[in-house]
């Protein structure tokens, strides 16, 4: 029984805790920032969903030196591999003591690892962790996604930092919940959400679809669509009537905000400005096999497919975009894309999944000051967290994925950019359906935020439950035969009596 327990305990989370007043609030720090941080250092372990730009390194930073003079034990700060020296540097902008560890090191108080080294190191030797861009956890196989959270679990203090959580499926939101210590994903799952069997999905795909002119307008297009969700995807819904207990579920954990004002503080300087988004759609020279003209793909092995057999047209128009002499960054999905443009254009530089780390580090330091013109990357590689704001001009391919869209937008279109920024979607005829599908998606993104932050002065907490720690209530008729030598035939007899 003891050792049922033991283990019981190593797999469970850590605790009830709460945070501490905050004992380090430097100047530096914006009112809004300030209110976030102390926010977060109260509650000890917390999420802060901050737009690009809003600062969440140095808030991030500061949290850490709190915990740190709090306990005066280190904690660790967790990154994608291109934003490490980034913080870092951050960090000695605002006085702040970081250093980055790539073999499990302890150099100083604040720790700065990628997420791929978090093996090296000893949750022990930590008081808190933060994880930076956090959304990208997701990304990871399941093997560095257990890593993770298995890491997590005991940790006194907890941070997540990300711009975009979950932005178009809300159940990603209990991956940030189980990793600071609120309720399991599983459990949010069931609490909060209905899901859809074969009959439900094609239920609300259809009333999605008579909203939609596109789908309306093809019949064929509407069928295969449903058939394709109700076959791929475990689809869940919000209960109607637990719209709001949700999010005020998350607001109890979780703040966000797009600008200062969501929080009730001036915007200031943090404006954007402005974006002038161009479509392009290529036409293909050849139709796809047994096909007299072109039709849209339906399926991701149409779509690769097209992609494949538009890829001198589409390469070529992309290189003609960037013939100008501003920095660059073109976002591509495929490695015969990147190989391709880097032919193509004379002053680019690409960073591929094959790229060693040392390599890709410098060629990001490059284009960061500004001796590399033109960038190519893959959005999986180098989305997140990066700060652009020199370059003005970001080209894209077409991508099913709205927060690889969204973060490639905005390492560029971000505060403290002083330029309009060019945006160049480029996709084919078939692909023509997957730039509608980013609105839409950019739309829920947008609604899931407002719905958040109207319901952060209201924010409800959901206990998590440990029926494993519940003490059960013996008869103690029952307790006496069960401790008796002869218990086992003594109840057996009670049964038959």
């Amino acid at each position: 029984m003891k050792d049922y327990k033991a283990f019981i305990e190593c797999k469970s989370q850590a605790s009830e805790m709460a945070g501490f007043d905050p004992v380090f609030m430097p100047e530096f720090l914006f009112d809004f920032q300030k209110h976030l941080v102390e926010w977060a250092v109260r509650k000890g372990r917390a999420a802060i969903f901050a737009d690009c730009g809003l600062g969440k390194t140095p808030m991030q930073l500061v949290w850490a030196e709190n915990v740190v003079r709090k306990t005066n034990r280190p904690v660790l700060v967790l990154t994608p591999l291109a934003v490490g020296s980034q913080t870092v540097r951050e960090a000695g902008k605002f006085g702040i003591e970081a250093h980055r560890s790539l073999d499990g090191e302890l150099k100083g108080k604040i720790i700065v690892a990628n997420y791929e080294r978090l093996h090296k190191f000893n949750p022990e030797d930590f008081a808190g962790v933060v994880c930076d861009e956090s959304s990208i956890l997701k990304s990871f196989n399941g093997a560095t996604r257990k890593l993770i959270t298995r890491f997590l679990v005991k940790m006194p203090y907890r941070l997540l930092c990300t711009a975009t959580a979950a932005p178009n499926d809300y159940t990603e939101l209990g991956t940030s919940s189980e990793a600071i210590g609120e309720i399991s994903h599983s459990d949010m799952l069931k609490r909060f959400f209905r899901m859809l069997d074969d009959k439900g999905q094609k239920g609300e795909a259809k009333l999605q679809a008579e909203a939609e002119a596109i789908i309306k307008s093809d019949s064929n297009y509407y069928q295969k669509l449903a058939y394709r969700v109700a076959q791929t995807i475990g689809q869940w819904r919000l209960k109607h009537h637990a719209v709001i207990p949700f999010w005020r579920w998350v607001a109890s954990w979780a703040r966000a905000c797009r600008l200062p004002s969501d929080l009730g503080f001036d915007d200031g300087d943090f404006k954007l400005p402005k974006l002038n988004q161009h479509d392009h759609i290529i036409e293909a020279k050849t139709p796809p096999d047994g096909m007299l003209f072109n039709c849209p793909a339906f399926g991701l092995g149409a779509e690769r497919d097209e992609r494949r057999r538009t890829m001198e047209e589409r390469c070529g128009f992309v290189a003609d975009l960037v013939k100008h002499k501003r920095s660059a960054v073109i976002w591509c999905h495929m490695n015969a894309e990147g190989d391709r443009l880097e032919r193509m254009i004379p002053d680019a530089k690409q960073i591929a999944g094959r790229t060693p780390d040392e390599e890709k580090c410098e060629l990001y330091e490059a284009f960061a000051s500004g001796s590399l013109r033109v960038l190519i990357i893959k959005p999986k590689i180098g989305a997140w967290g990066l700060n652009w704001q020199h370059c003005n001009h970001v080209v894209t391919f077409a991508t099913h994925s709205y927060e690889q869209y969204y973060q490639s937008v905005r390492r560029c279109w971000r505060f403290g950019q002083k330029k309009p920024v060019r945006l160049d979607v480029v996709a084919t005829e078939g692909e023509s359906r997957i730039v509608g599908n980013l609105r839409r998606k950019a739309e829920k993104a947008d609604k899931m935020f407002t719905s958040m932050i109207a319901e952060m002065n209201n924010a409800t907490r959901v206990v998590r439950s440990e029926g494993f720690n519940t003490q059960t209530e013996v008869p103690s008729w029952l307790a006496r035969n069960v401790n008796s030598k002869s218990g086992t035939r003594s109840i057996a007899a009670t049964a038959s009596k």
